[in-house]
């Protein structure tokens, strides 16, 4: 009586209803799927976790990837755009070496860096990374509660220390007041480092270390409560080892910057 009043066929019921008891032919692809997404923590989109699928041995596109998991739930944090603020003059500044060409043709023959500031309950934590262009891998970094030039230059000391002999560095920033301070410019002259600096108000200048802050704040922190700065400076520690050993990066051919490095110097 349902199916006369639905207006429904009597098979097309029944072949519906056997369907839906029939196993999944699909349930180890979800699973895997899952588990990739899982292990990266949700910072991994459909193209990433289709590359990591591809590295198990698994046969599937993309597409495939991408259908599975909407039907899953599984979706990627989408990145927000970041505004900064220019700070004022309070030193000498340095001529834009880089002029937005960030390829570099080894390790340690260029490195950009910047602050940026991370809120916590009624708290702020301030953070300094410094990259390697080679392969945007971090070099160093530092945290803290005041965005304080020991701050900065701690960062650019602990860069300094992982030096071979002969490795001299152009080190970029914009046009902040650490990096015109002479404490900075002095921890470059010592080491023998040459300085350069983004124009005011272009921050496409220091595009790469705005880049990985998006990457950073998107992939660890938009989507996180964290009850304590204690708790987040340890997830920060360890997104920045899995940043530097495990993240994929298309721009790096889908490696990570240590199997990118690894490749690229052995072969």
């Amino acid at each position: 009586m349902l199916l006369d009043v639905a207006g429904l066929a009597r098979s097309t019921f029944f072949y519906h209803q056997a369907r839906l008891a029939r196993p999944d032919p699909q349930a180890a692809l979800k699973a895997a799927i899952a588990e990739v997404f899982t292990q990266a923590k949700g910072r991994y989109g459909h193209r990433r976790v289709h590359i990591v699928l591809l590295r198990q041995g698994w046969r599937v596109a993309a597409k495939t990837v991408l259908t599975l998991m909407n039907s899953l739930g599984l979706t990627c944090r989408v990145r927000r755009r970041r505004y900064r603020r220019m700070s004022g003059q309070t030193g000498m500044t340095a001529p834009n070496k880089f002029n937005r060409q960030f390829t570099v043709p080894a390790p340690n023959t260029g490195w950009v860096t910047d602050l940026t500031e991370f809120r916590i309950a009624d708290r702020k934590i301030y953070l300094s990374p410094v990259i390697d262009l080679f392969d945007r891998s971090i070099v160093a970094y530092s945290h803290g509660l005041s965005p304080s030039l020991e701050l900065a230059n701690s960062s650019l000391r602990k860069a300094i220390a992982t030096l071979q002999p002969g490795q001299r560095p152009l080190v970029h920033s914009d046009q902040g007041f650490h990096y015109q301070h002479i404490s900075w410019r002095r921890t470059l002259s010592s080491a023998g480092l040459t300085q350069s600096m983004s124009r005011r108000g272009n921050g496409l200048d220091n595009a790469i270390a705005e880049n990985f802050f998006s990457h950073l704040k998107e992939e660890l922190f938009h989507h996180t409560k964290f009850d304590s700065v204690e708790d987040f400076t340890t997830a920060l520690d360890d997104y920045m080892g899995w940043f530097n050993t495990t993240r994929i990066s298309t721009t790096l051919g889908n490696l990570s910057p240590a199997d990118y490095r690894t490749q690229v110097l052995t072969a």
